[in-house]
């Protein structure tokens, strides 16, 4: 059944609003894949903030180039499915990855990374990467290192000084408990 122009270009402009949201978008082939197999992905997408949707190749290809990305053709032949990373690409990447080692049925195609290009390999190295959180927790880790070490050194020489000082008092108190023999 032929869709009417006017329902090509709202599919158009809602596939260039996914676009523009994602912050990577990852092509995969579907073939062979039940509905009941394609909800369960759907819901493990959607789980990490993310979209998979069913696209029609042409319409895919059009809503690329009118949001200047590179348009590989290989990747919009056959059954295609794209997935909208909306909010933590490795997590949606690390997902659609892991259904896909899992399912003979389901291809990674390649992506894209922003407006850059992406490999099937570099989807599944993208995939390795840890989490955003993790990685804001690794980031700052890094950057308060060299503080927690200045703090330290900084305060060595005190806490040394401490340390004489409350030898020197229980050295002395060691003194007046214990007579001095003369």
């Amino acid at each position: 059944m032929a869709i009417s122009r006017q329902r090509k270009q709202d599919v158009v402009a809602e596939y260039g609003e996914w676009i523009q949201r994602s912050r990577a978008l990852i092509v995969t082939e579907y073939t062979g894949l039940t509905v009941k197999q394609l909800d369960e992905l759907r819901a493990k997408v959607r789980e990490v903030g993310g979209e998979f949707h069913i696209v029609k190749n042409t319409l895919g290809r059009l809503a690329l180039k009118q949001a200047n990305y590179p348009v590989a053709d290989q990747m919009f032949e056959g059954s295609t499915a794209v997935t909208f990373a909306f909010t933590d690409a490795p997590a949606t990447a690390k997902v659609v990855s892991e259904y896909a080692r899992t399912s003979d049925l389901l291809k990674i195609k390649g992506g894209y990374l922003g407006p850059d290009l992406m490999t099937a390999e570099q989807v599944k190295a993208l995939a390795d990467l840890p989490p955003l959180p993790v990685m804001r927790a690794q980031l700052l880790g890094t950057i308060l290192a060299p503080a927690s070490k200045l703090v330290r050194t900084l305060a060595e020489p005190a806490r040394s000084l401490a340390a004489v000082l409350q030898a020197y008092a229980d050295r002395d108190k060691a003194e007046e408990v214990a007579p001095v023999a003369a």
